[in-house]
């Protein structure tokens, strides 16, 4: 089935548009010199830039600028039982970093215990991102919280090229959790490890007669507070929505140009917002896959779409590949991987 069967009208619309906000001329654009056009200006170091570069090197979107990767740490993120029930075989790591391989991946994300469990085997032929952080649903009652499971050494002795963090921003716990990961990214970067941030607004505040943690004006600040602290790759959860400042009274600050000028409600201009919170692109924008549903294939493909017509970096989908049978998981992470290669799917 082809793009325009799989999302009908959608896709049409989501082809057609032409962004009127943040021209794509003000952006530091995805490309197969990205890294010795915009990382080289940076003050990272030469061993930081090869992690990178072994990034960006590897998979089906070898050399096009754009990234591809396998996030699991469900297992600890939603509990294994919920993750993995559905497909058992992937209580086992080395399915994981199997899927990552044959789907095509620029890397592989994933927890201490998984990497470290075939590191000696895997580490060489795809890409380490160790997940250093994780919140874990076993204690009662549930809290919400991002504790340290591992340590910036540990992804370097196993070969890692790069680290993940998350931090839930708008959280009560937020200011330690920033001060955590900033100290952990820095010695990253120390020992020559790229750093990817999950920029995650957590908050039932922020959830009124919509979600607003998904709205392109929170969300576009916990992405500029990622690259604040130097993350070369923030991943975000695509906005569907904006103003959220508005909707919260007595907090934050904003301008009204943010909704007259610099976005709509077209989704893609709402993450050419989030990709202008990046540096105007300076630090690479993936977008998540979000939770498996009845529709995982034509929602990947319209994400991805709306991803690199914003001006973004790729997709980083984990639920919607590994809660499938192998082969069907393969088929949707090369889904979204030919949407990067098609070079008739433009910047808007």
């Amino acid at each position: 089935m082809n793009r325009r069967e799989l999302l009908g009208e959608e896709y049409d619309e989501l082809i057609s548009h032409q962004c009127t906000t943040i021209p794509k001329e003000r952006l530091y654009l995805p490309g197969p010199d990205f890294i010795d056009r915009v990382c080289s200006q940076s003050d990272r170091g030469c061993h930081v830039l090869r992690s990178l570069g072994q990034m960006f090197r590897s998979g089906r979107l070898a050399g096009t600028g754009y990234l591809s990767i396998l996030p699991v740490d469900q297992g600890i993120e939603h509990s294994a039982g919920a993750s993995f029930a559905v497909n058992p075989d992937y209580f086992d790591p080395e399915a994981i970093v199997k899927l990552a391989i044959e789907g095509g991946c620029n890397a592989v994300a994933s927890t201490l215990g998984v990497l470290g469990a075939v590191a000696r085997r895997y580490a060489h032929k795809i890409p380490f991102i160790l997940k250093l952080n994780h919140n874990e649903l076993l204690s009662y009652p549930n809290t919400y919280d991002q504790i340290y499971f591992a340590q910036v050494e540990q992804a370097f002795e196993m070969g890692a090229v790069a680290v993940g963090a998350t931090i839930y921003f708008g959280s009560p716990e937020s200011h330690r959790q920033i001060q955590e990961t900033t100290k952990a990214f820095k010695r990253a970067h120390e020992m020559g490890m790229a750093t990817v941030l999950w920029c995650y607004l957590r908050n039932n505040a922020f959830k009124k007669e919509i979600d607003y943690s998904t709205s392109a004006d929170l969300s576009g600040q916990a992405d500029h507070l990622g690259v604040t602290i130097e993350a070369d790759i923030i991943k975000q959860k695509l906005a569907t929505n904006n103003g959220g400042y508005k909707a919260l009274q007595n907090y934050g600050k904003t301008s009204d140009l943010v909704y007259t000028k610099l976005t709509t409600k077209n989704l893609i201009d709402l993450n050419r917002y989030q990709v202008a919170n990046c540096y105007m692109g300076r630090s690479g924008l993936i977008n998540s896959g979000g939770e498996s549903g009845k529709n995982d294939l034509a929602d990947a493909v319209a994400t991805a779409i709306i991803n690199k017509r914003a001006g973004g970096t790729g997709l980083i989908s984990g639920r919607k590949a590994f809660q499938k049978p192998l082969k069907e998981g393969i088929e949707l992470l090369h889904a979204i991987q030919d949407v990067y290669l098609d070079a008739s799917i433009t910047i808007a």
